[in-house]
């Protein structure tokens, strides 16, 4: 019990901003190109001013030879926006022990004070009544540290049964005829990284959420996700590495395999709502989409990474593992890693990108909707690597509506685009050519006579 108590906390970086900050700040920065105001694009033709810099550059990126995507709590808040629904509330609870409020009182300290740069959230409290619980049971007050544990583990089934809770309404709106269209732009976004040609390397999609809304949308779009878990009743973790892939024999064709399109490699680096440590094994239970009257009412066994409080934590099983994926598919040369609704507030994944960054054919593009209490510009300036970023900031370029009915490559449409557009300017240079031959019988440039 203990030892899965410990493995059971979360990141403070799965929390995008619920309220709004009154101003926010738009801005891009593409290339050679830049843009930053305080209010967003007045109307289309604006837009459509940015959209010439911004489409092109990122449709070459998402090209690149090694493409990850790294997707925060953004996406959920996008879908919540979209579907009209609450995303998971991540304030701090009232939690059923006596010393509660003195918890409260230490997380709620003084800026200069406490041990994290910004406002305390659920996470927060969960750590730090994690700790107290390990230091009660060592001094020997063995009846307040049961106490304390018993409250965690009520907290804990709280709060994994607001996030089903959560993916339960956006269900509902998915198969709603007036809101599906949001499923749509959800699957866009995620088809106009995924829709790479199959000799390609695959893209790795890397998520800090625990809810399962991108094994959805990846469901809903065809896309195949492969990650370390092994069986189907009841899936294992796995921590071999055998490079696993998807291919097809063509019809009438054989021994020559093709890679199959549409396959992804998929990693949750703080764990999920449906994994438990169960008989010295991480599982994955089987637990629908917003099927909260599964949960069990115990979630000591639930698999939620702990806060990133010292960088030794993140040698706990598994997510070491799901750490060295990270780090293995991006500190390569030309790799590019998009991130999407990540607010840059776990230190692990900041560093791996930090090490990534070393290499100057890699890139990073950053897609967020606000500046995540200034976490983002902090980031990006202490990393001062220009050349190698690109960014779209705000309510407008972070928008996932917009990105996907402006910004972002249209994966379906793009290489019919591409030929259509080859083929026209063959046959404009063709047409030139005839042009500027002589007429019949007419002397040409070089003293004989046209055809």
């Amino acid at each position: 019990m203990e030892c899965c108590l410990t493995g059971v906390s979360v990141m403070p970086e799965n929390i995008e901003h619920l309220e709004q900050p009154q101003a926010r700040e738009h801005r891009y920065k593409v290339g050679v190109h830049s843009y930053e105001e305080q209010a967003p694009p007045a109307d289309d033709k604006i837009t459509g001013e940015h959209r010439k810099h911004i489409e092109p550059w990122l449709t070459a990126l998402a090209q690149s030879e090694h493409l990850s995507l790294l997707i925060g709590s953004g996406f959920t808040h996008a879908a919540a926006h979209l579907c009209a629904v609450k995303a998971p509330d991540m304030s701090l609870r009232e939690c059923a022990t006596s010393i509660d409020r003195r918890i409260k009182s230490y997380l709620q300290k003084d800026s200069s004070q406490r041990p994290f740069d910004r406002e305390p959230n659920f996470e927060d409290q969960l750590q730090a009544t994690l700790t107290l619980a390990g230091g009660l049971a060592i001094i020997g007050r063995l009846e307040l540290a049961n106490d304390v544990q018993s409250a965690i583990r009520a907290s804990l089934f709280e709060f994994r049964k607001s996030i089903v809770d959560c993916e339960h309404e956006l269900r509902a709106r998915f198969e709603c005829k007036g809101t599906s269209q949001a499923l749509d732009y959800l699957q866009s976004f995620l088809l106009s990284f995924a829709s790479r040609a199959g000799t390609r390397d695959r893209l790795n999609i890397f998520t800090t959420n625990y809810d399962r809304l991108i094994e959805y949308v990846s469901d809903a779009a065809g896309l195949r996700l492969l990650d370390r878990f092994v069986g189907t009743l009841s899936p294992i973790f796995r921590s071999t590495r055998l490079g696993i892939d998807i291919h097809y024999n063509p019809p009438g064709i054989r021994g020559e395999p093709r890679y199959l399109e549409g396959v992804v490699r998929f990693s949750k680096l703080h764990g999920s709502v449906d994994w438990i440590a169960e008989h010295n094994a991480i599982r994955k239970v089987p637990l629908s989409f917003g099927d909260s009257d599964s949960l069990r009412d115990d979630g000591s066994d639930v698999l939620i990474y702990p806060n990133a409080s010292k960088d030794v934590e993140t040698s706990m099983y598994p997510y070491s593992d799901l750490f060295r994926d990270f780090s293995a598919a991006v500190c390569r040369p030309n790799a590019t890693l998009i991130t999407y609704g990540y607010g840059f507030g776990d230190s692990h994944i900041n560093n791996v990108i930090t090490d990534m960054m070393t290499l100057h054919s890699t890139h990073l593009v950053v897609i967020s909707y606000d500046d995540a209490g200034g976490r983002v510009s902090a980031f990006l300036n202490d990393l001062g690597k220009p050349a190698q970023t690109t960014v779209l900031l705000g309510s407008h370029f972070g928008d996932l509506e917009t990105l996907v009915k402006h910004y972002l490559p249209k994966p379906a449409i793009d290489p019919i685009t591409m030929r259509a557009a080859e083929l026209v300017r063959r046959r404009t240079v063709s047409s030139h050519e005839h042009d500027d031959d002589p007429p019949e019988g007419e002397p040409n440039s070089e003293g004989g006579e046209g055809l």
